[in-house]
């Protein structure tokens, strides 16, 4: 069957079975085409012919306040999020298995439910019973937080669309089960199509979603990638099972700073704020040994002091090894290969560990140099004073280059007793009061005047 042709006036949008030369509709002369199908193909395999209702269009100005931020009283939490949580928010936060997800979440849903926001925590891993339990030992139990133990989807959209809460906190995403996809709860198909309808569900009912998500065990969250471009906001909580320190990282935000980071401490009550992370870090830090440098770096919006530790000592095999934790390890042997190529200290046949203490990861490159210092006291067994803090990024020509926010590093590391900071001679921070700045152009010039070699 030939397909029958439309012809529309392009004037006043009038539509005709047949061209001609006038619109009968507004009389403009040659102004009548033929209409082209909103998509190639038949409608079963495209959208086809068909035309929908038109998108309803405001203006990119506007006079309208922005909504309220609601405050949980968990500053931590409060600024990661960027200030408080926003309405009709979609939040996905991934974490190891046991790292504590479950248990922040339902104090973050106590602290909400006491600022007047109608809650309700949905459980799809644990009986109402379980959470009752936790909340219990957490000191929770008087919250007003509404519990529900369920995994089928749309029976919880409908409790939603008939409870009308302000805020749901789903846990977990993977255990969601959609009743029109044909797969196992947590497949890539199921855990799209329940993100989709929880996402479009808060946007269309104004409420803010909070969604718990497993991970691999390459620590990123199982199920398509395309769920953490749906969601607003993106929150990742690591730590080390032997340490008691998490820290709940914001790695997407449309509505605050990505990076940011806030730390708890993991306790018998549950997860505290930690208010000073640099002076908690620090805290059991004793007197200068070789391999230990403190580190003044960024996270966020936040200067954060943390101590690398490096330990350098001759291999017994014919394959040195390196082991690093909580820094990239390709980024170490970048830092190996300056050193011996642009300063001639090799650190062939040397076994070399490396480690962040307190269990925190450091990505930013500003650590670079606070690195080379450690491996150096290490290997030359010569300790940095107690007082220095060093930071700079290092080139693949040995030079040392400026880093951001230089001031805020000076100033945290002032504040906790320290006098003397070790950087590019680029940064041209003003001085701290009490703190003097040693600066240097390349690396040959650093490890000349602190190590007294290269």
């Amino acid at each position: 069957m030939a397909k029958k042709l439309q012809y529309v006036c392009t004037a006043c949008a009038a539509s005709s079975p047949k061209w001609a030369g006038q619109c009968d509709a507004c009389g403009a002369w040659n102004s009548i085409v033929e209409e082209k199908p909103l998509s190639e193909g038949s409608s079963s395999k495209s959208i086809g012919s068909k035309r929908g209702g038109q998108v309803e269009l405001t203006d990119l100005s506007t006079n309208e306040a922005p909504p309220p931020r609601t405050i949980s009283g968990m500053d931590e939490l409060d600024r990661v999020l960027g200030g408080g949580l926003v309405p009709s928010s979609a939040i996905l936060v991934g974490g190891d298995p046991g790292i504590g997800k479950s248990t922040v979440l339902l104090q973050a849903a106590a602290q909400f439910a006491s600022q007047g926001l109608k809650t309700i925590y949905i459980s799809g891993e644990e009986a109402s019973a379980q959470v009752r339990m936790r909340a219990q030992r957490l000191g929770l139990k008087d919250a007003p937080v509404k519990l529900g133990a369920e995994t089928n989807l749309r029976d919880i959209l409908t409790t939603l669309e008939a409870e009308k809460p302000q805020l749901a906190i789903i846990d977990s995403i993977q255990t969601m089960w959609v009743d029109t996809v044909d797969s196992a709860p947590g497949s890539v198909s199921q855990v799209r199509a329940a993100a989709h309808e929880l996402t479009s569900f808060a946007k269309r009912k104004g409420v803010s979603v909070i969604l718990v998500g497993h991970v691999t065990k390459d620590g990123q969250i199982a199920g398509p990638r395309v769920v953490e471009h749906m969601v607003d906001t993106v929150l990742y909580f690591e730590g080390e099972r032997g340490h008691q320190f998490r820290i709940l990282r914001a790695v997407k935000n449309r509505f605050g700073p990505a990076d940011e980071i806030g730390v708890f401490e993991m306790t018998g009550a549950g997860l505290q704020e930690v208010k000073n992370p640099s002076a908690l870090f620090l805290s059991e830090r004793g007197e200068p040994s070789p391999g230990s440098v403190v580190f003044s770096g960024i996270e966020g919006t936040r200067p954060v002091l943390v101590e690398f530790q490096a330990l350098v000592a001759p291999s017994p095999h014919s394959q040195p090894r390196r082991t690093v934790v909580g820094w990239d390890s390709s980024r170490l042997a970048m830092i190996l290969a300056v050193l011996e190529a642009r300063v001639g200290i090799p650190f062939a046949g040397l076994d070399v560990y490396l480690n962040v203490a307190g269990g925190i990861k450091v990505t930013e490159p500003a650590a670079d140099l606070a690195v080379a210092a450690a491996l150096l006291s290490a290997r030359e067994d010569a300790a940095l004073p107690k007082d220095t803090v060093v930071f700079g990024e290092i080139s693949l020509s040995g030079a040392l280059r400026s880093v951001s926010q230089t001031e805020n590093r000076l100033k945290e590391a002032q504040k906790l007793g320290f006098s003397t900071a070790i950087m590019p001679k680029g940064d041209k921070a003003p001085s701290t009061a009490g703190l003097t700045a040693k600066r240097y152009d390349d690396l040959t010039a650093f490890v000349g005047d602190i190590f007294g070699a290269g």
